[in-house]
């Protein structure tokens, strides 16, 4: 249900907003209005998260947008992967058993290469292995999607905005039509989508978390999405963000995650959200229609 009051300063914010950067339809919803759906990791309820085999699943459903989360190795190499470390996805304990705390900063690419990806999920998937962005973003090229791409823990990578910049120029990732409509690179570090919107303007940025509202003016500046969890969300709060202009002049989205069931998938599309992130994603498709 849509909420049927706002705060006092958060209304005295959108009418000032409204004079300022008047609505148009959102540009990531498709023209009937209807939130786009992104895979979570790739059809990552269907099979090993952040993997190849993750993003065929997303493909055979016919989902366009599949998420991803990136962190870099010792030697440098950027791979998918969520975790800081490698113990929940992959046998990593097992083939280096003293290497503790096995962190993926501490492995070198070929290391990591050694793992085993798949077995924790399903036996059917022994064998499957951590893929490095170049091999991922190969994949999501060959079936046609978009990539929704997150900066993990940028803390601890000092300059992985430029190494992941780097991977997508030399992948043809930076054409007019990869950053026109195919590719957003999203962080919930503020200073990680700023610094990506310095080092190539023309890349559409989200910013993960829910800021205030008193704050969105200034994220305006860098960001083109405002992505929170799905359990803190209102229509309120969408509308707010909506109700400015990113970098690009277009208002801003709402990309709202991890929806795993059809009632809540309705529900955030009642609030107006743009896209939807889901680890099951033909459920939350099949929901909002």
């Amino acid at each position: 249900m849509h909420a049927r009051s706002v705060t006092a300063s958060i209304t005295a914010l959108l009418g000032a907003a409204a004079l300022l950067f008047p609505m148009s339809p959102a540009g990531a919803a498709d023209t009937s209005g209807t939130p786009v759906v992104v895979a979570h990791r790739g059809g990552s309820g269907y099979a090993p998260e952040n993997t190849l085999a993750a993003v065929d699943r997303a493909a055979a459903l016919g989902i366009e947008w599949v998420e991803n989360d990136v962190q870099r190795t010792k030697d440098g190499t950027l791979v998918v992967v969520h975790d800081d470390d490698l113990r929940r996805t992959t046998d990593a304990e097992e083939v280096f058993p003293g290497r503790s705390p096995w962190k993926v900063k501490d492995f070198t690419a070929a290391e990591i290469a050694r793992l085993d990806a798949g077995s924790w999920f399903s036996p059917s998937f022994r064998g499957t292995r951590v893929p490095t962005l170049e091999q991922f973003v190969r994949r999501v090229e060959r079936h046609g999607q978009k990539l929704l791409l997150e900066i993990k823990n940028p803390e601890l990578y000092p300059g992985i905005e430029r190494d992941t910049l780097k991977v997508l120029a030399n992948e043809g990732w930076l054409d007019r039509q990869h950053v026109g409509d195919r590719l957003v690179v999203q962080s919930f570090s503020a200073a990680s989508v700023r610094t990506v919107h310095e080092l190539k303007p023309a890349v559409r940025t989200g910013l993960l978390g829910k800021p205030p509202v008193g704050d969105l003016p200034g994220y305006a500046a860098f960001a083109d999405q405002i992505n929170p969890s799905y359990a803190s969300l209102t229509s309120g709060y969408v509308a707010a963000v909506q109700s400015f202009r990113g970098p690009h002049g277009s208002p801003l989205e709402v990309l709202t995650w991890t929806v795993n069931d059809a009632a809540a998938a309705r529900r955030v599309a009642g609030y107006g959200v743009d896209g939807i992130i889901s680890n099951v994603p033909d459920v939350v498709r099949d929901a909002v229609g």
